[in-house]
């Protein structure tokens, strides 16, 4: 390679290759629009252009400062944008359509009891596990989290999941296929903690009640 060129990116793993071609052509813009829609209650790659976006940082083909504002920005708005859809709309969907579901409003009460304990923490810990990562915003406006506290938490959230993934692609190189993998495998085992601990709640929650009916 002579002095001054660009190194080559290296070869990517399926899902990121299959992005690369988009982030080529729309660079930044592409990063900010996925993360962006990732973060407002659409599932598309955000987390992948993010981590592919950081890869080609590392290979001189994009600003590592320059993604990671865009992302950061990008995720901070997403989840606001979810959270005002929530708060504006999402408490009347629940009223006329929870009940096909099994959310009554005792239910939602509840649910709004839980995030006024925890609802920091869920908006923190929700960037890292897909479905929650877009949904966590929604979630917290239905249930009139205060946006002050909601905004704090979000862009917790943001910096932690920017700055992790940011870093995992920047710092992967050549090594990015493996990295990639056990990242996806740490993921699977977060998202099967978490619908392990549900299970839990819901079994326990069924227990109660048969034994307050008895």
């Amino acid at each position: 390679m002579t002095p001054g060129t660009t190194p080559p990116a290296p070869e990517l793993p399926g899902p990121l290759a299959a992005l690369a071609p988009f982030l080529q052509h729309y660079g930044y813009l592409a990063v900010g629009l996925l993360v962006l829609l990732d973060n407002a209650a659409i599932p598309v790659p955000g987390q992948t252009v993010l981590i592919l976006a950081a890869v080609y940082a590392g290979a001189g083909k994009l600003s590592l400062a320059g993604v990671v504002a865009i992302a950061l920005f990008a995720a901070v708005l997403g989840d606001c944008l979810g959270y005002l859809l929530g708060r504006s709309g999402g408490r009347a969907l629940v009223h006329r359509f929870g009940r096909y579901v099994g959310l009554t409003g005792a239910r939602l009460h509840k649910s709004e009891e839980f995030f006024t304990r925890n609802g920091g923490k869920v908006v923190l810990g929700a960037r890292f596990i897909d479905v929650l990562r877009q949904t966590n915003g929604v979630i917290a406006g239905t249930t009139e989290m205060p946006f002050r506290r909601f905004l704090l938490w979000n862009i917790l959230g943001a910096v932690a999941w920017v700055g992790v993934w940011s870093a995992v692609g920047y710092l992967a190189g050549s090594n990015i296929d493996q990295v990639y993998r056990q990242a996806l495998r740490f993921q699977l085992y977060l998202l099967l903690a978490v619908v392990a601990l549900v299970l839990a709640l819901l079994v326990r929650w069924v227990l109660r009640k048969r034994r307050g009916s008895e």
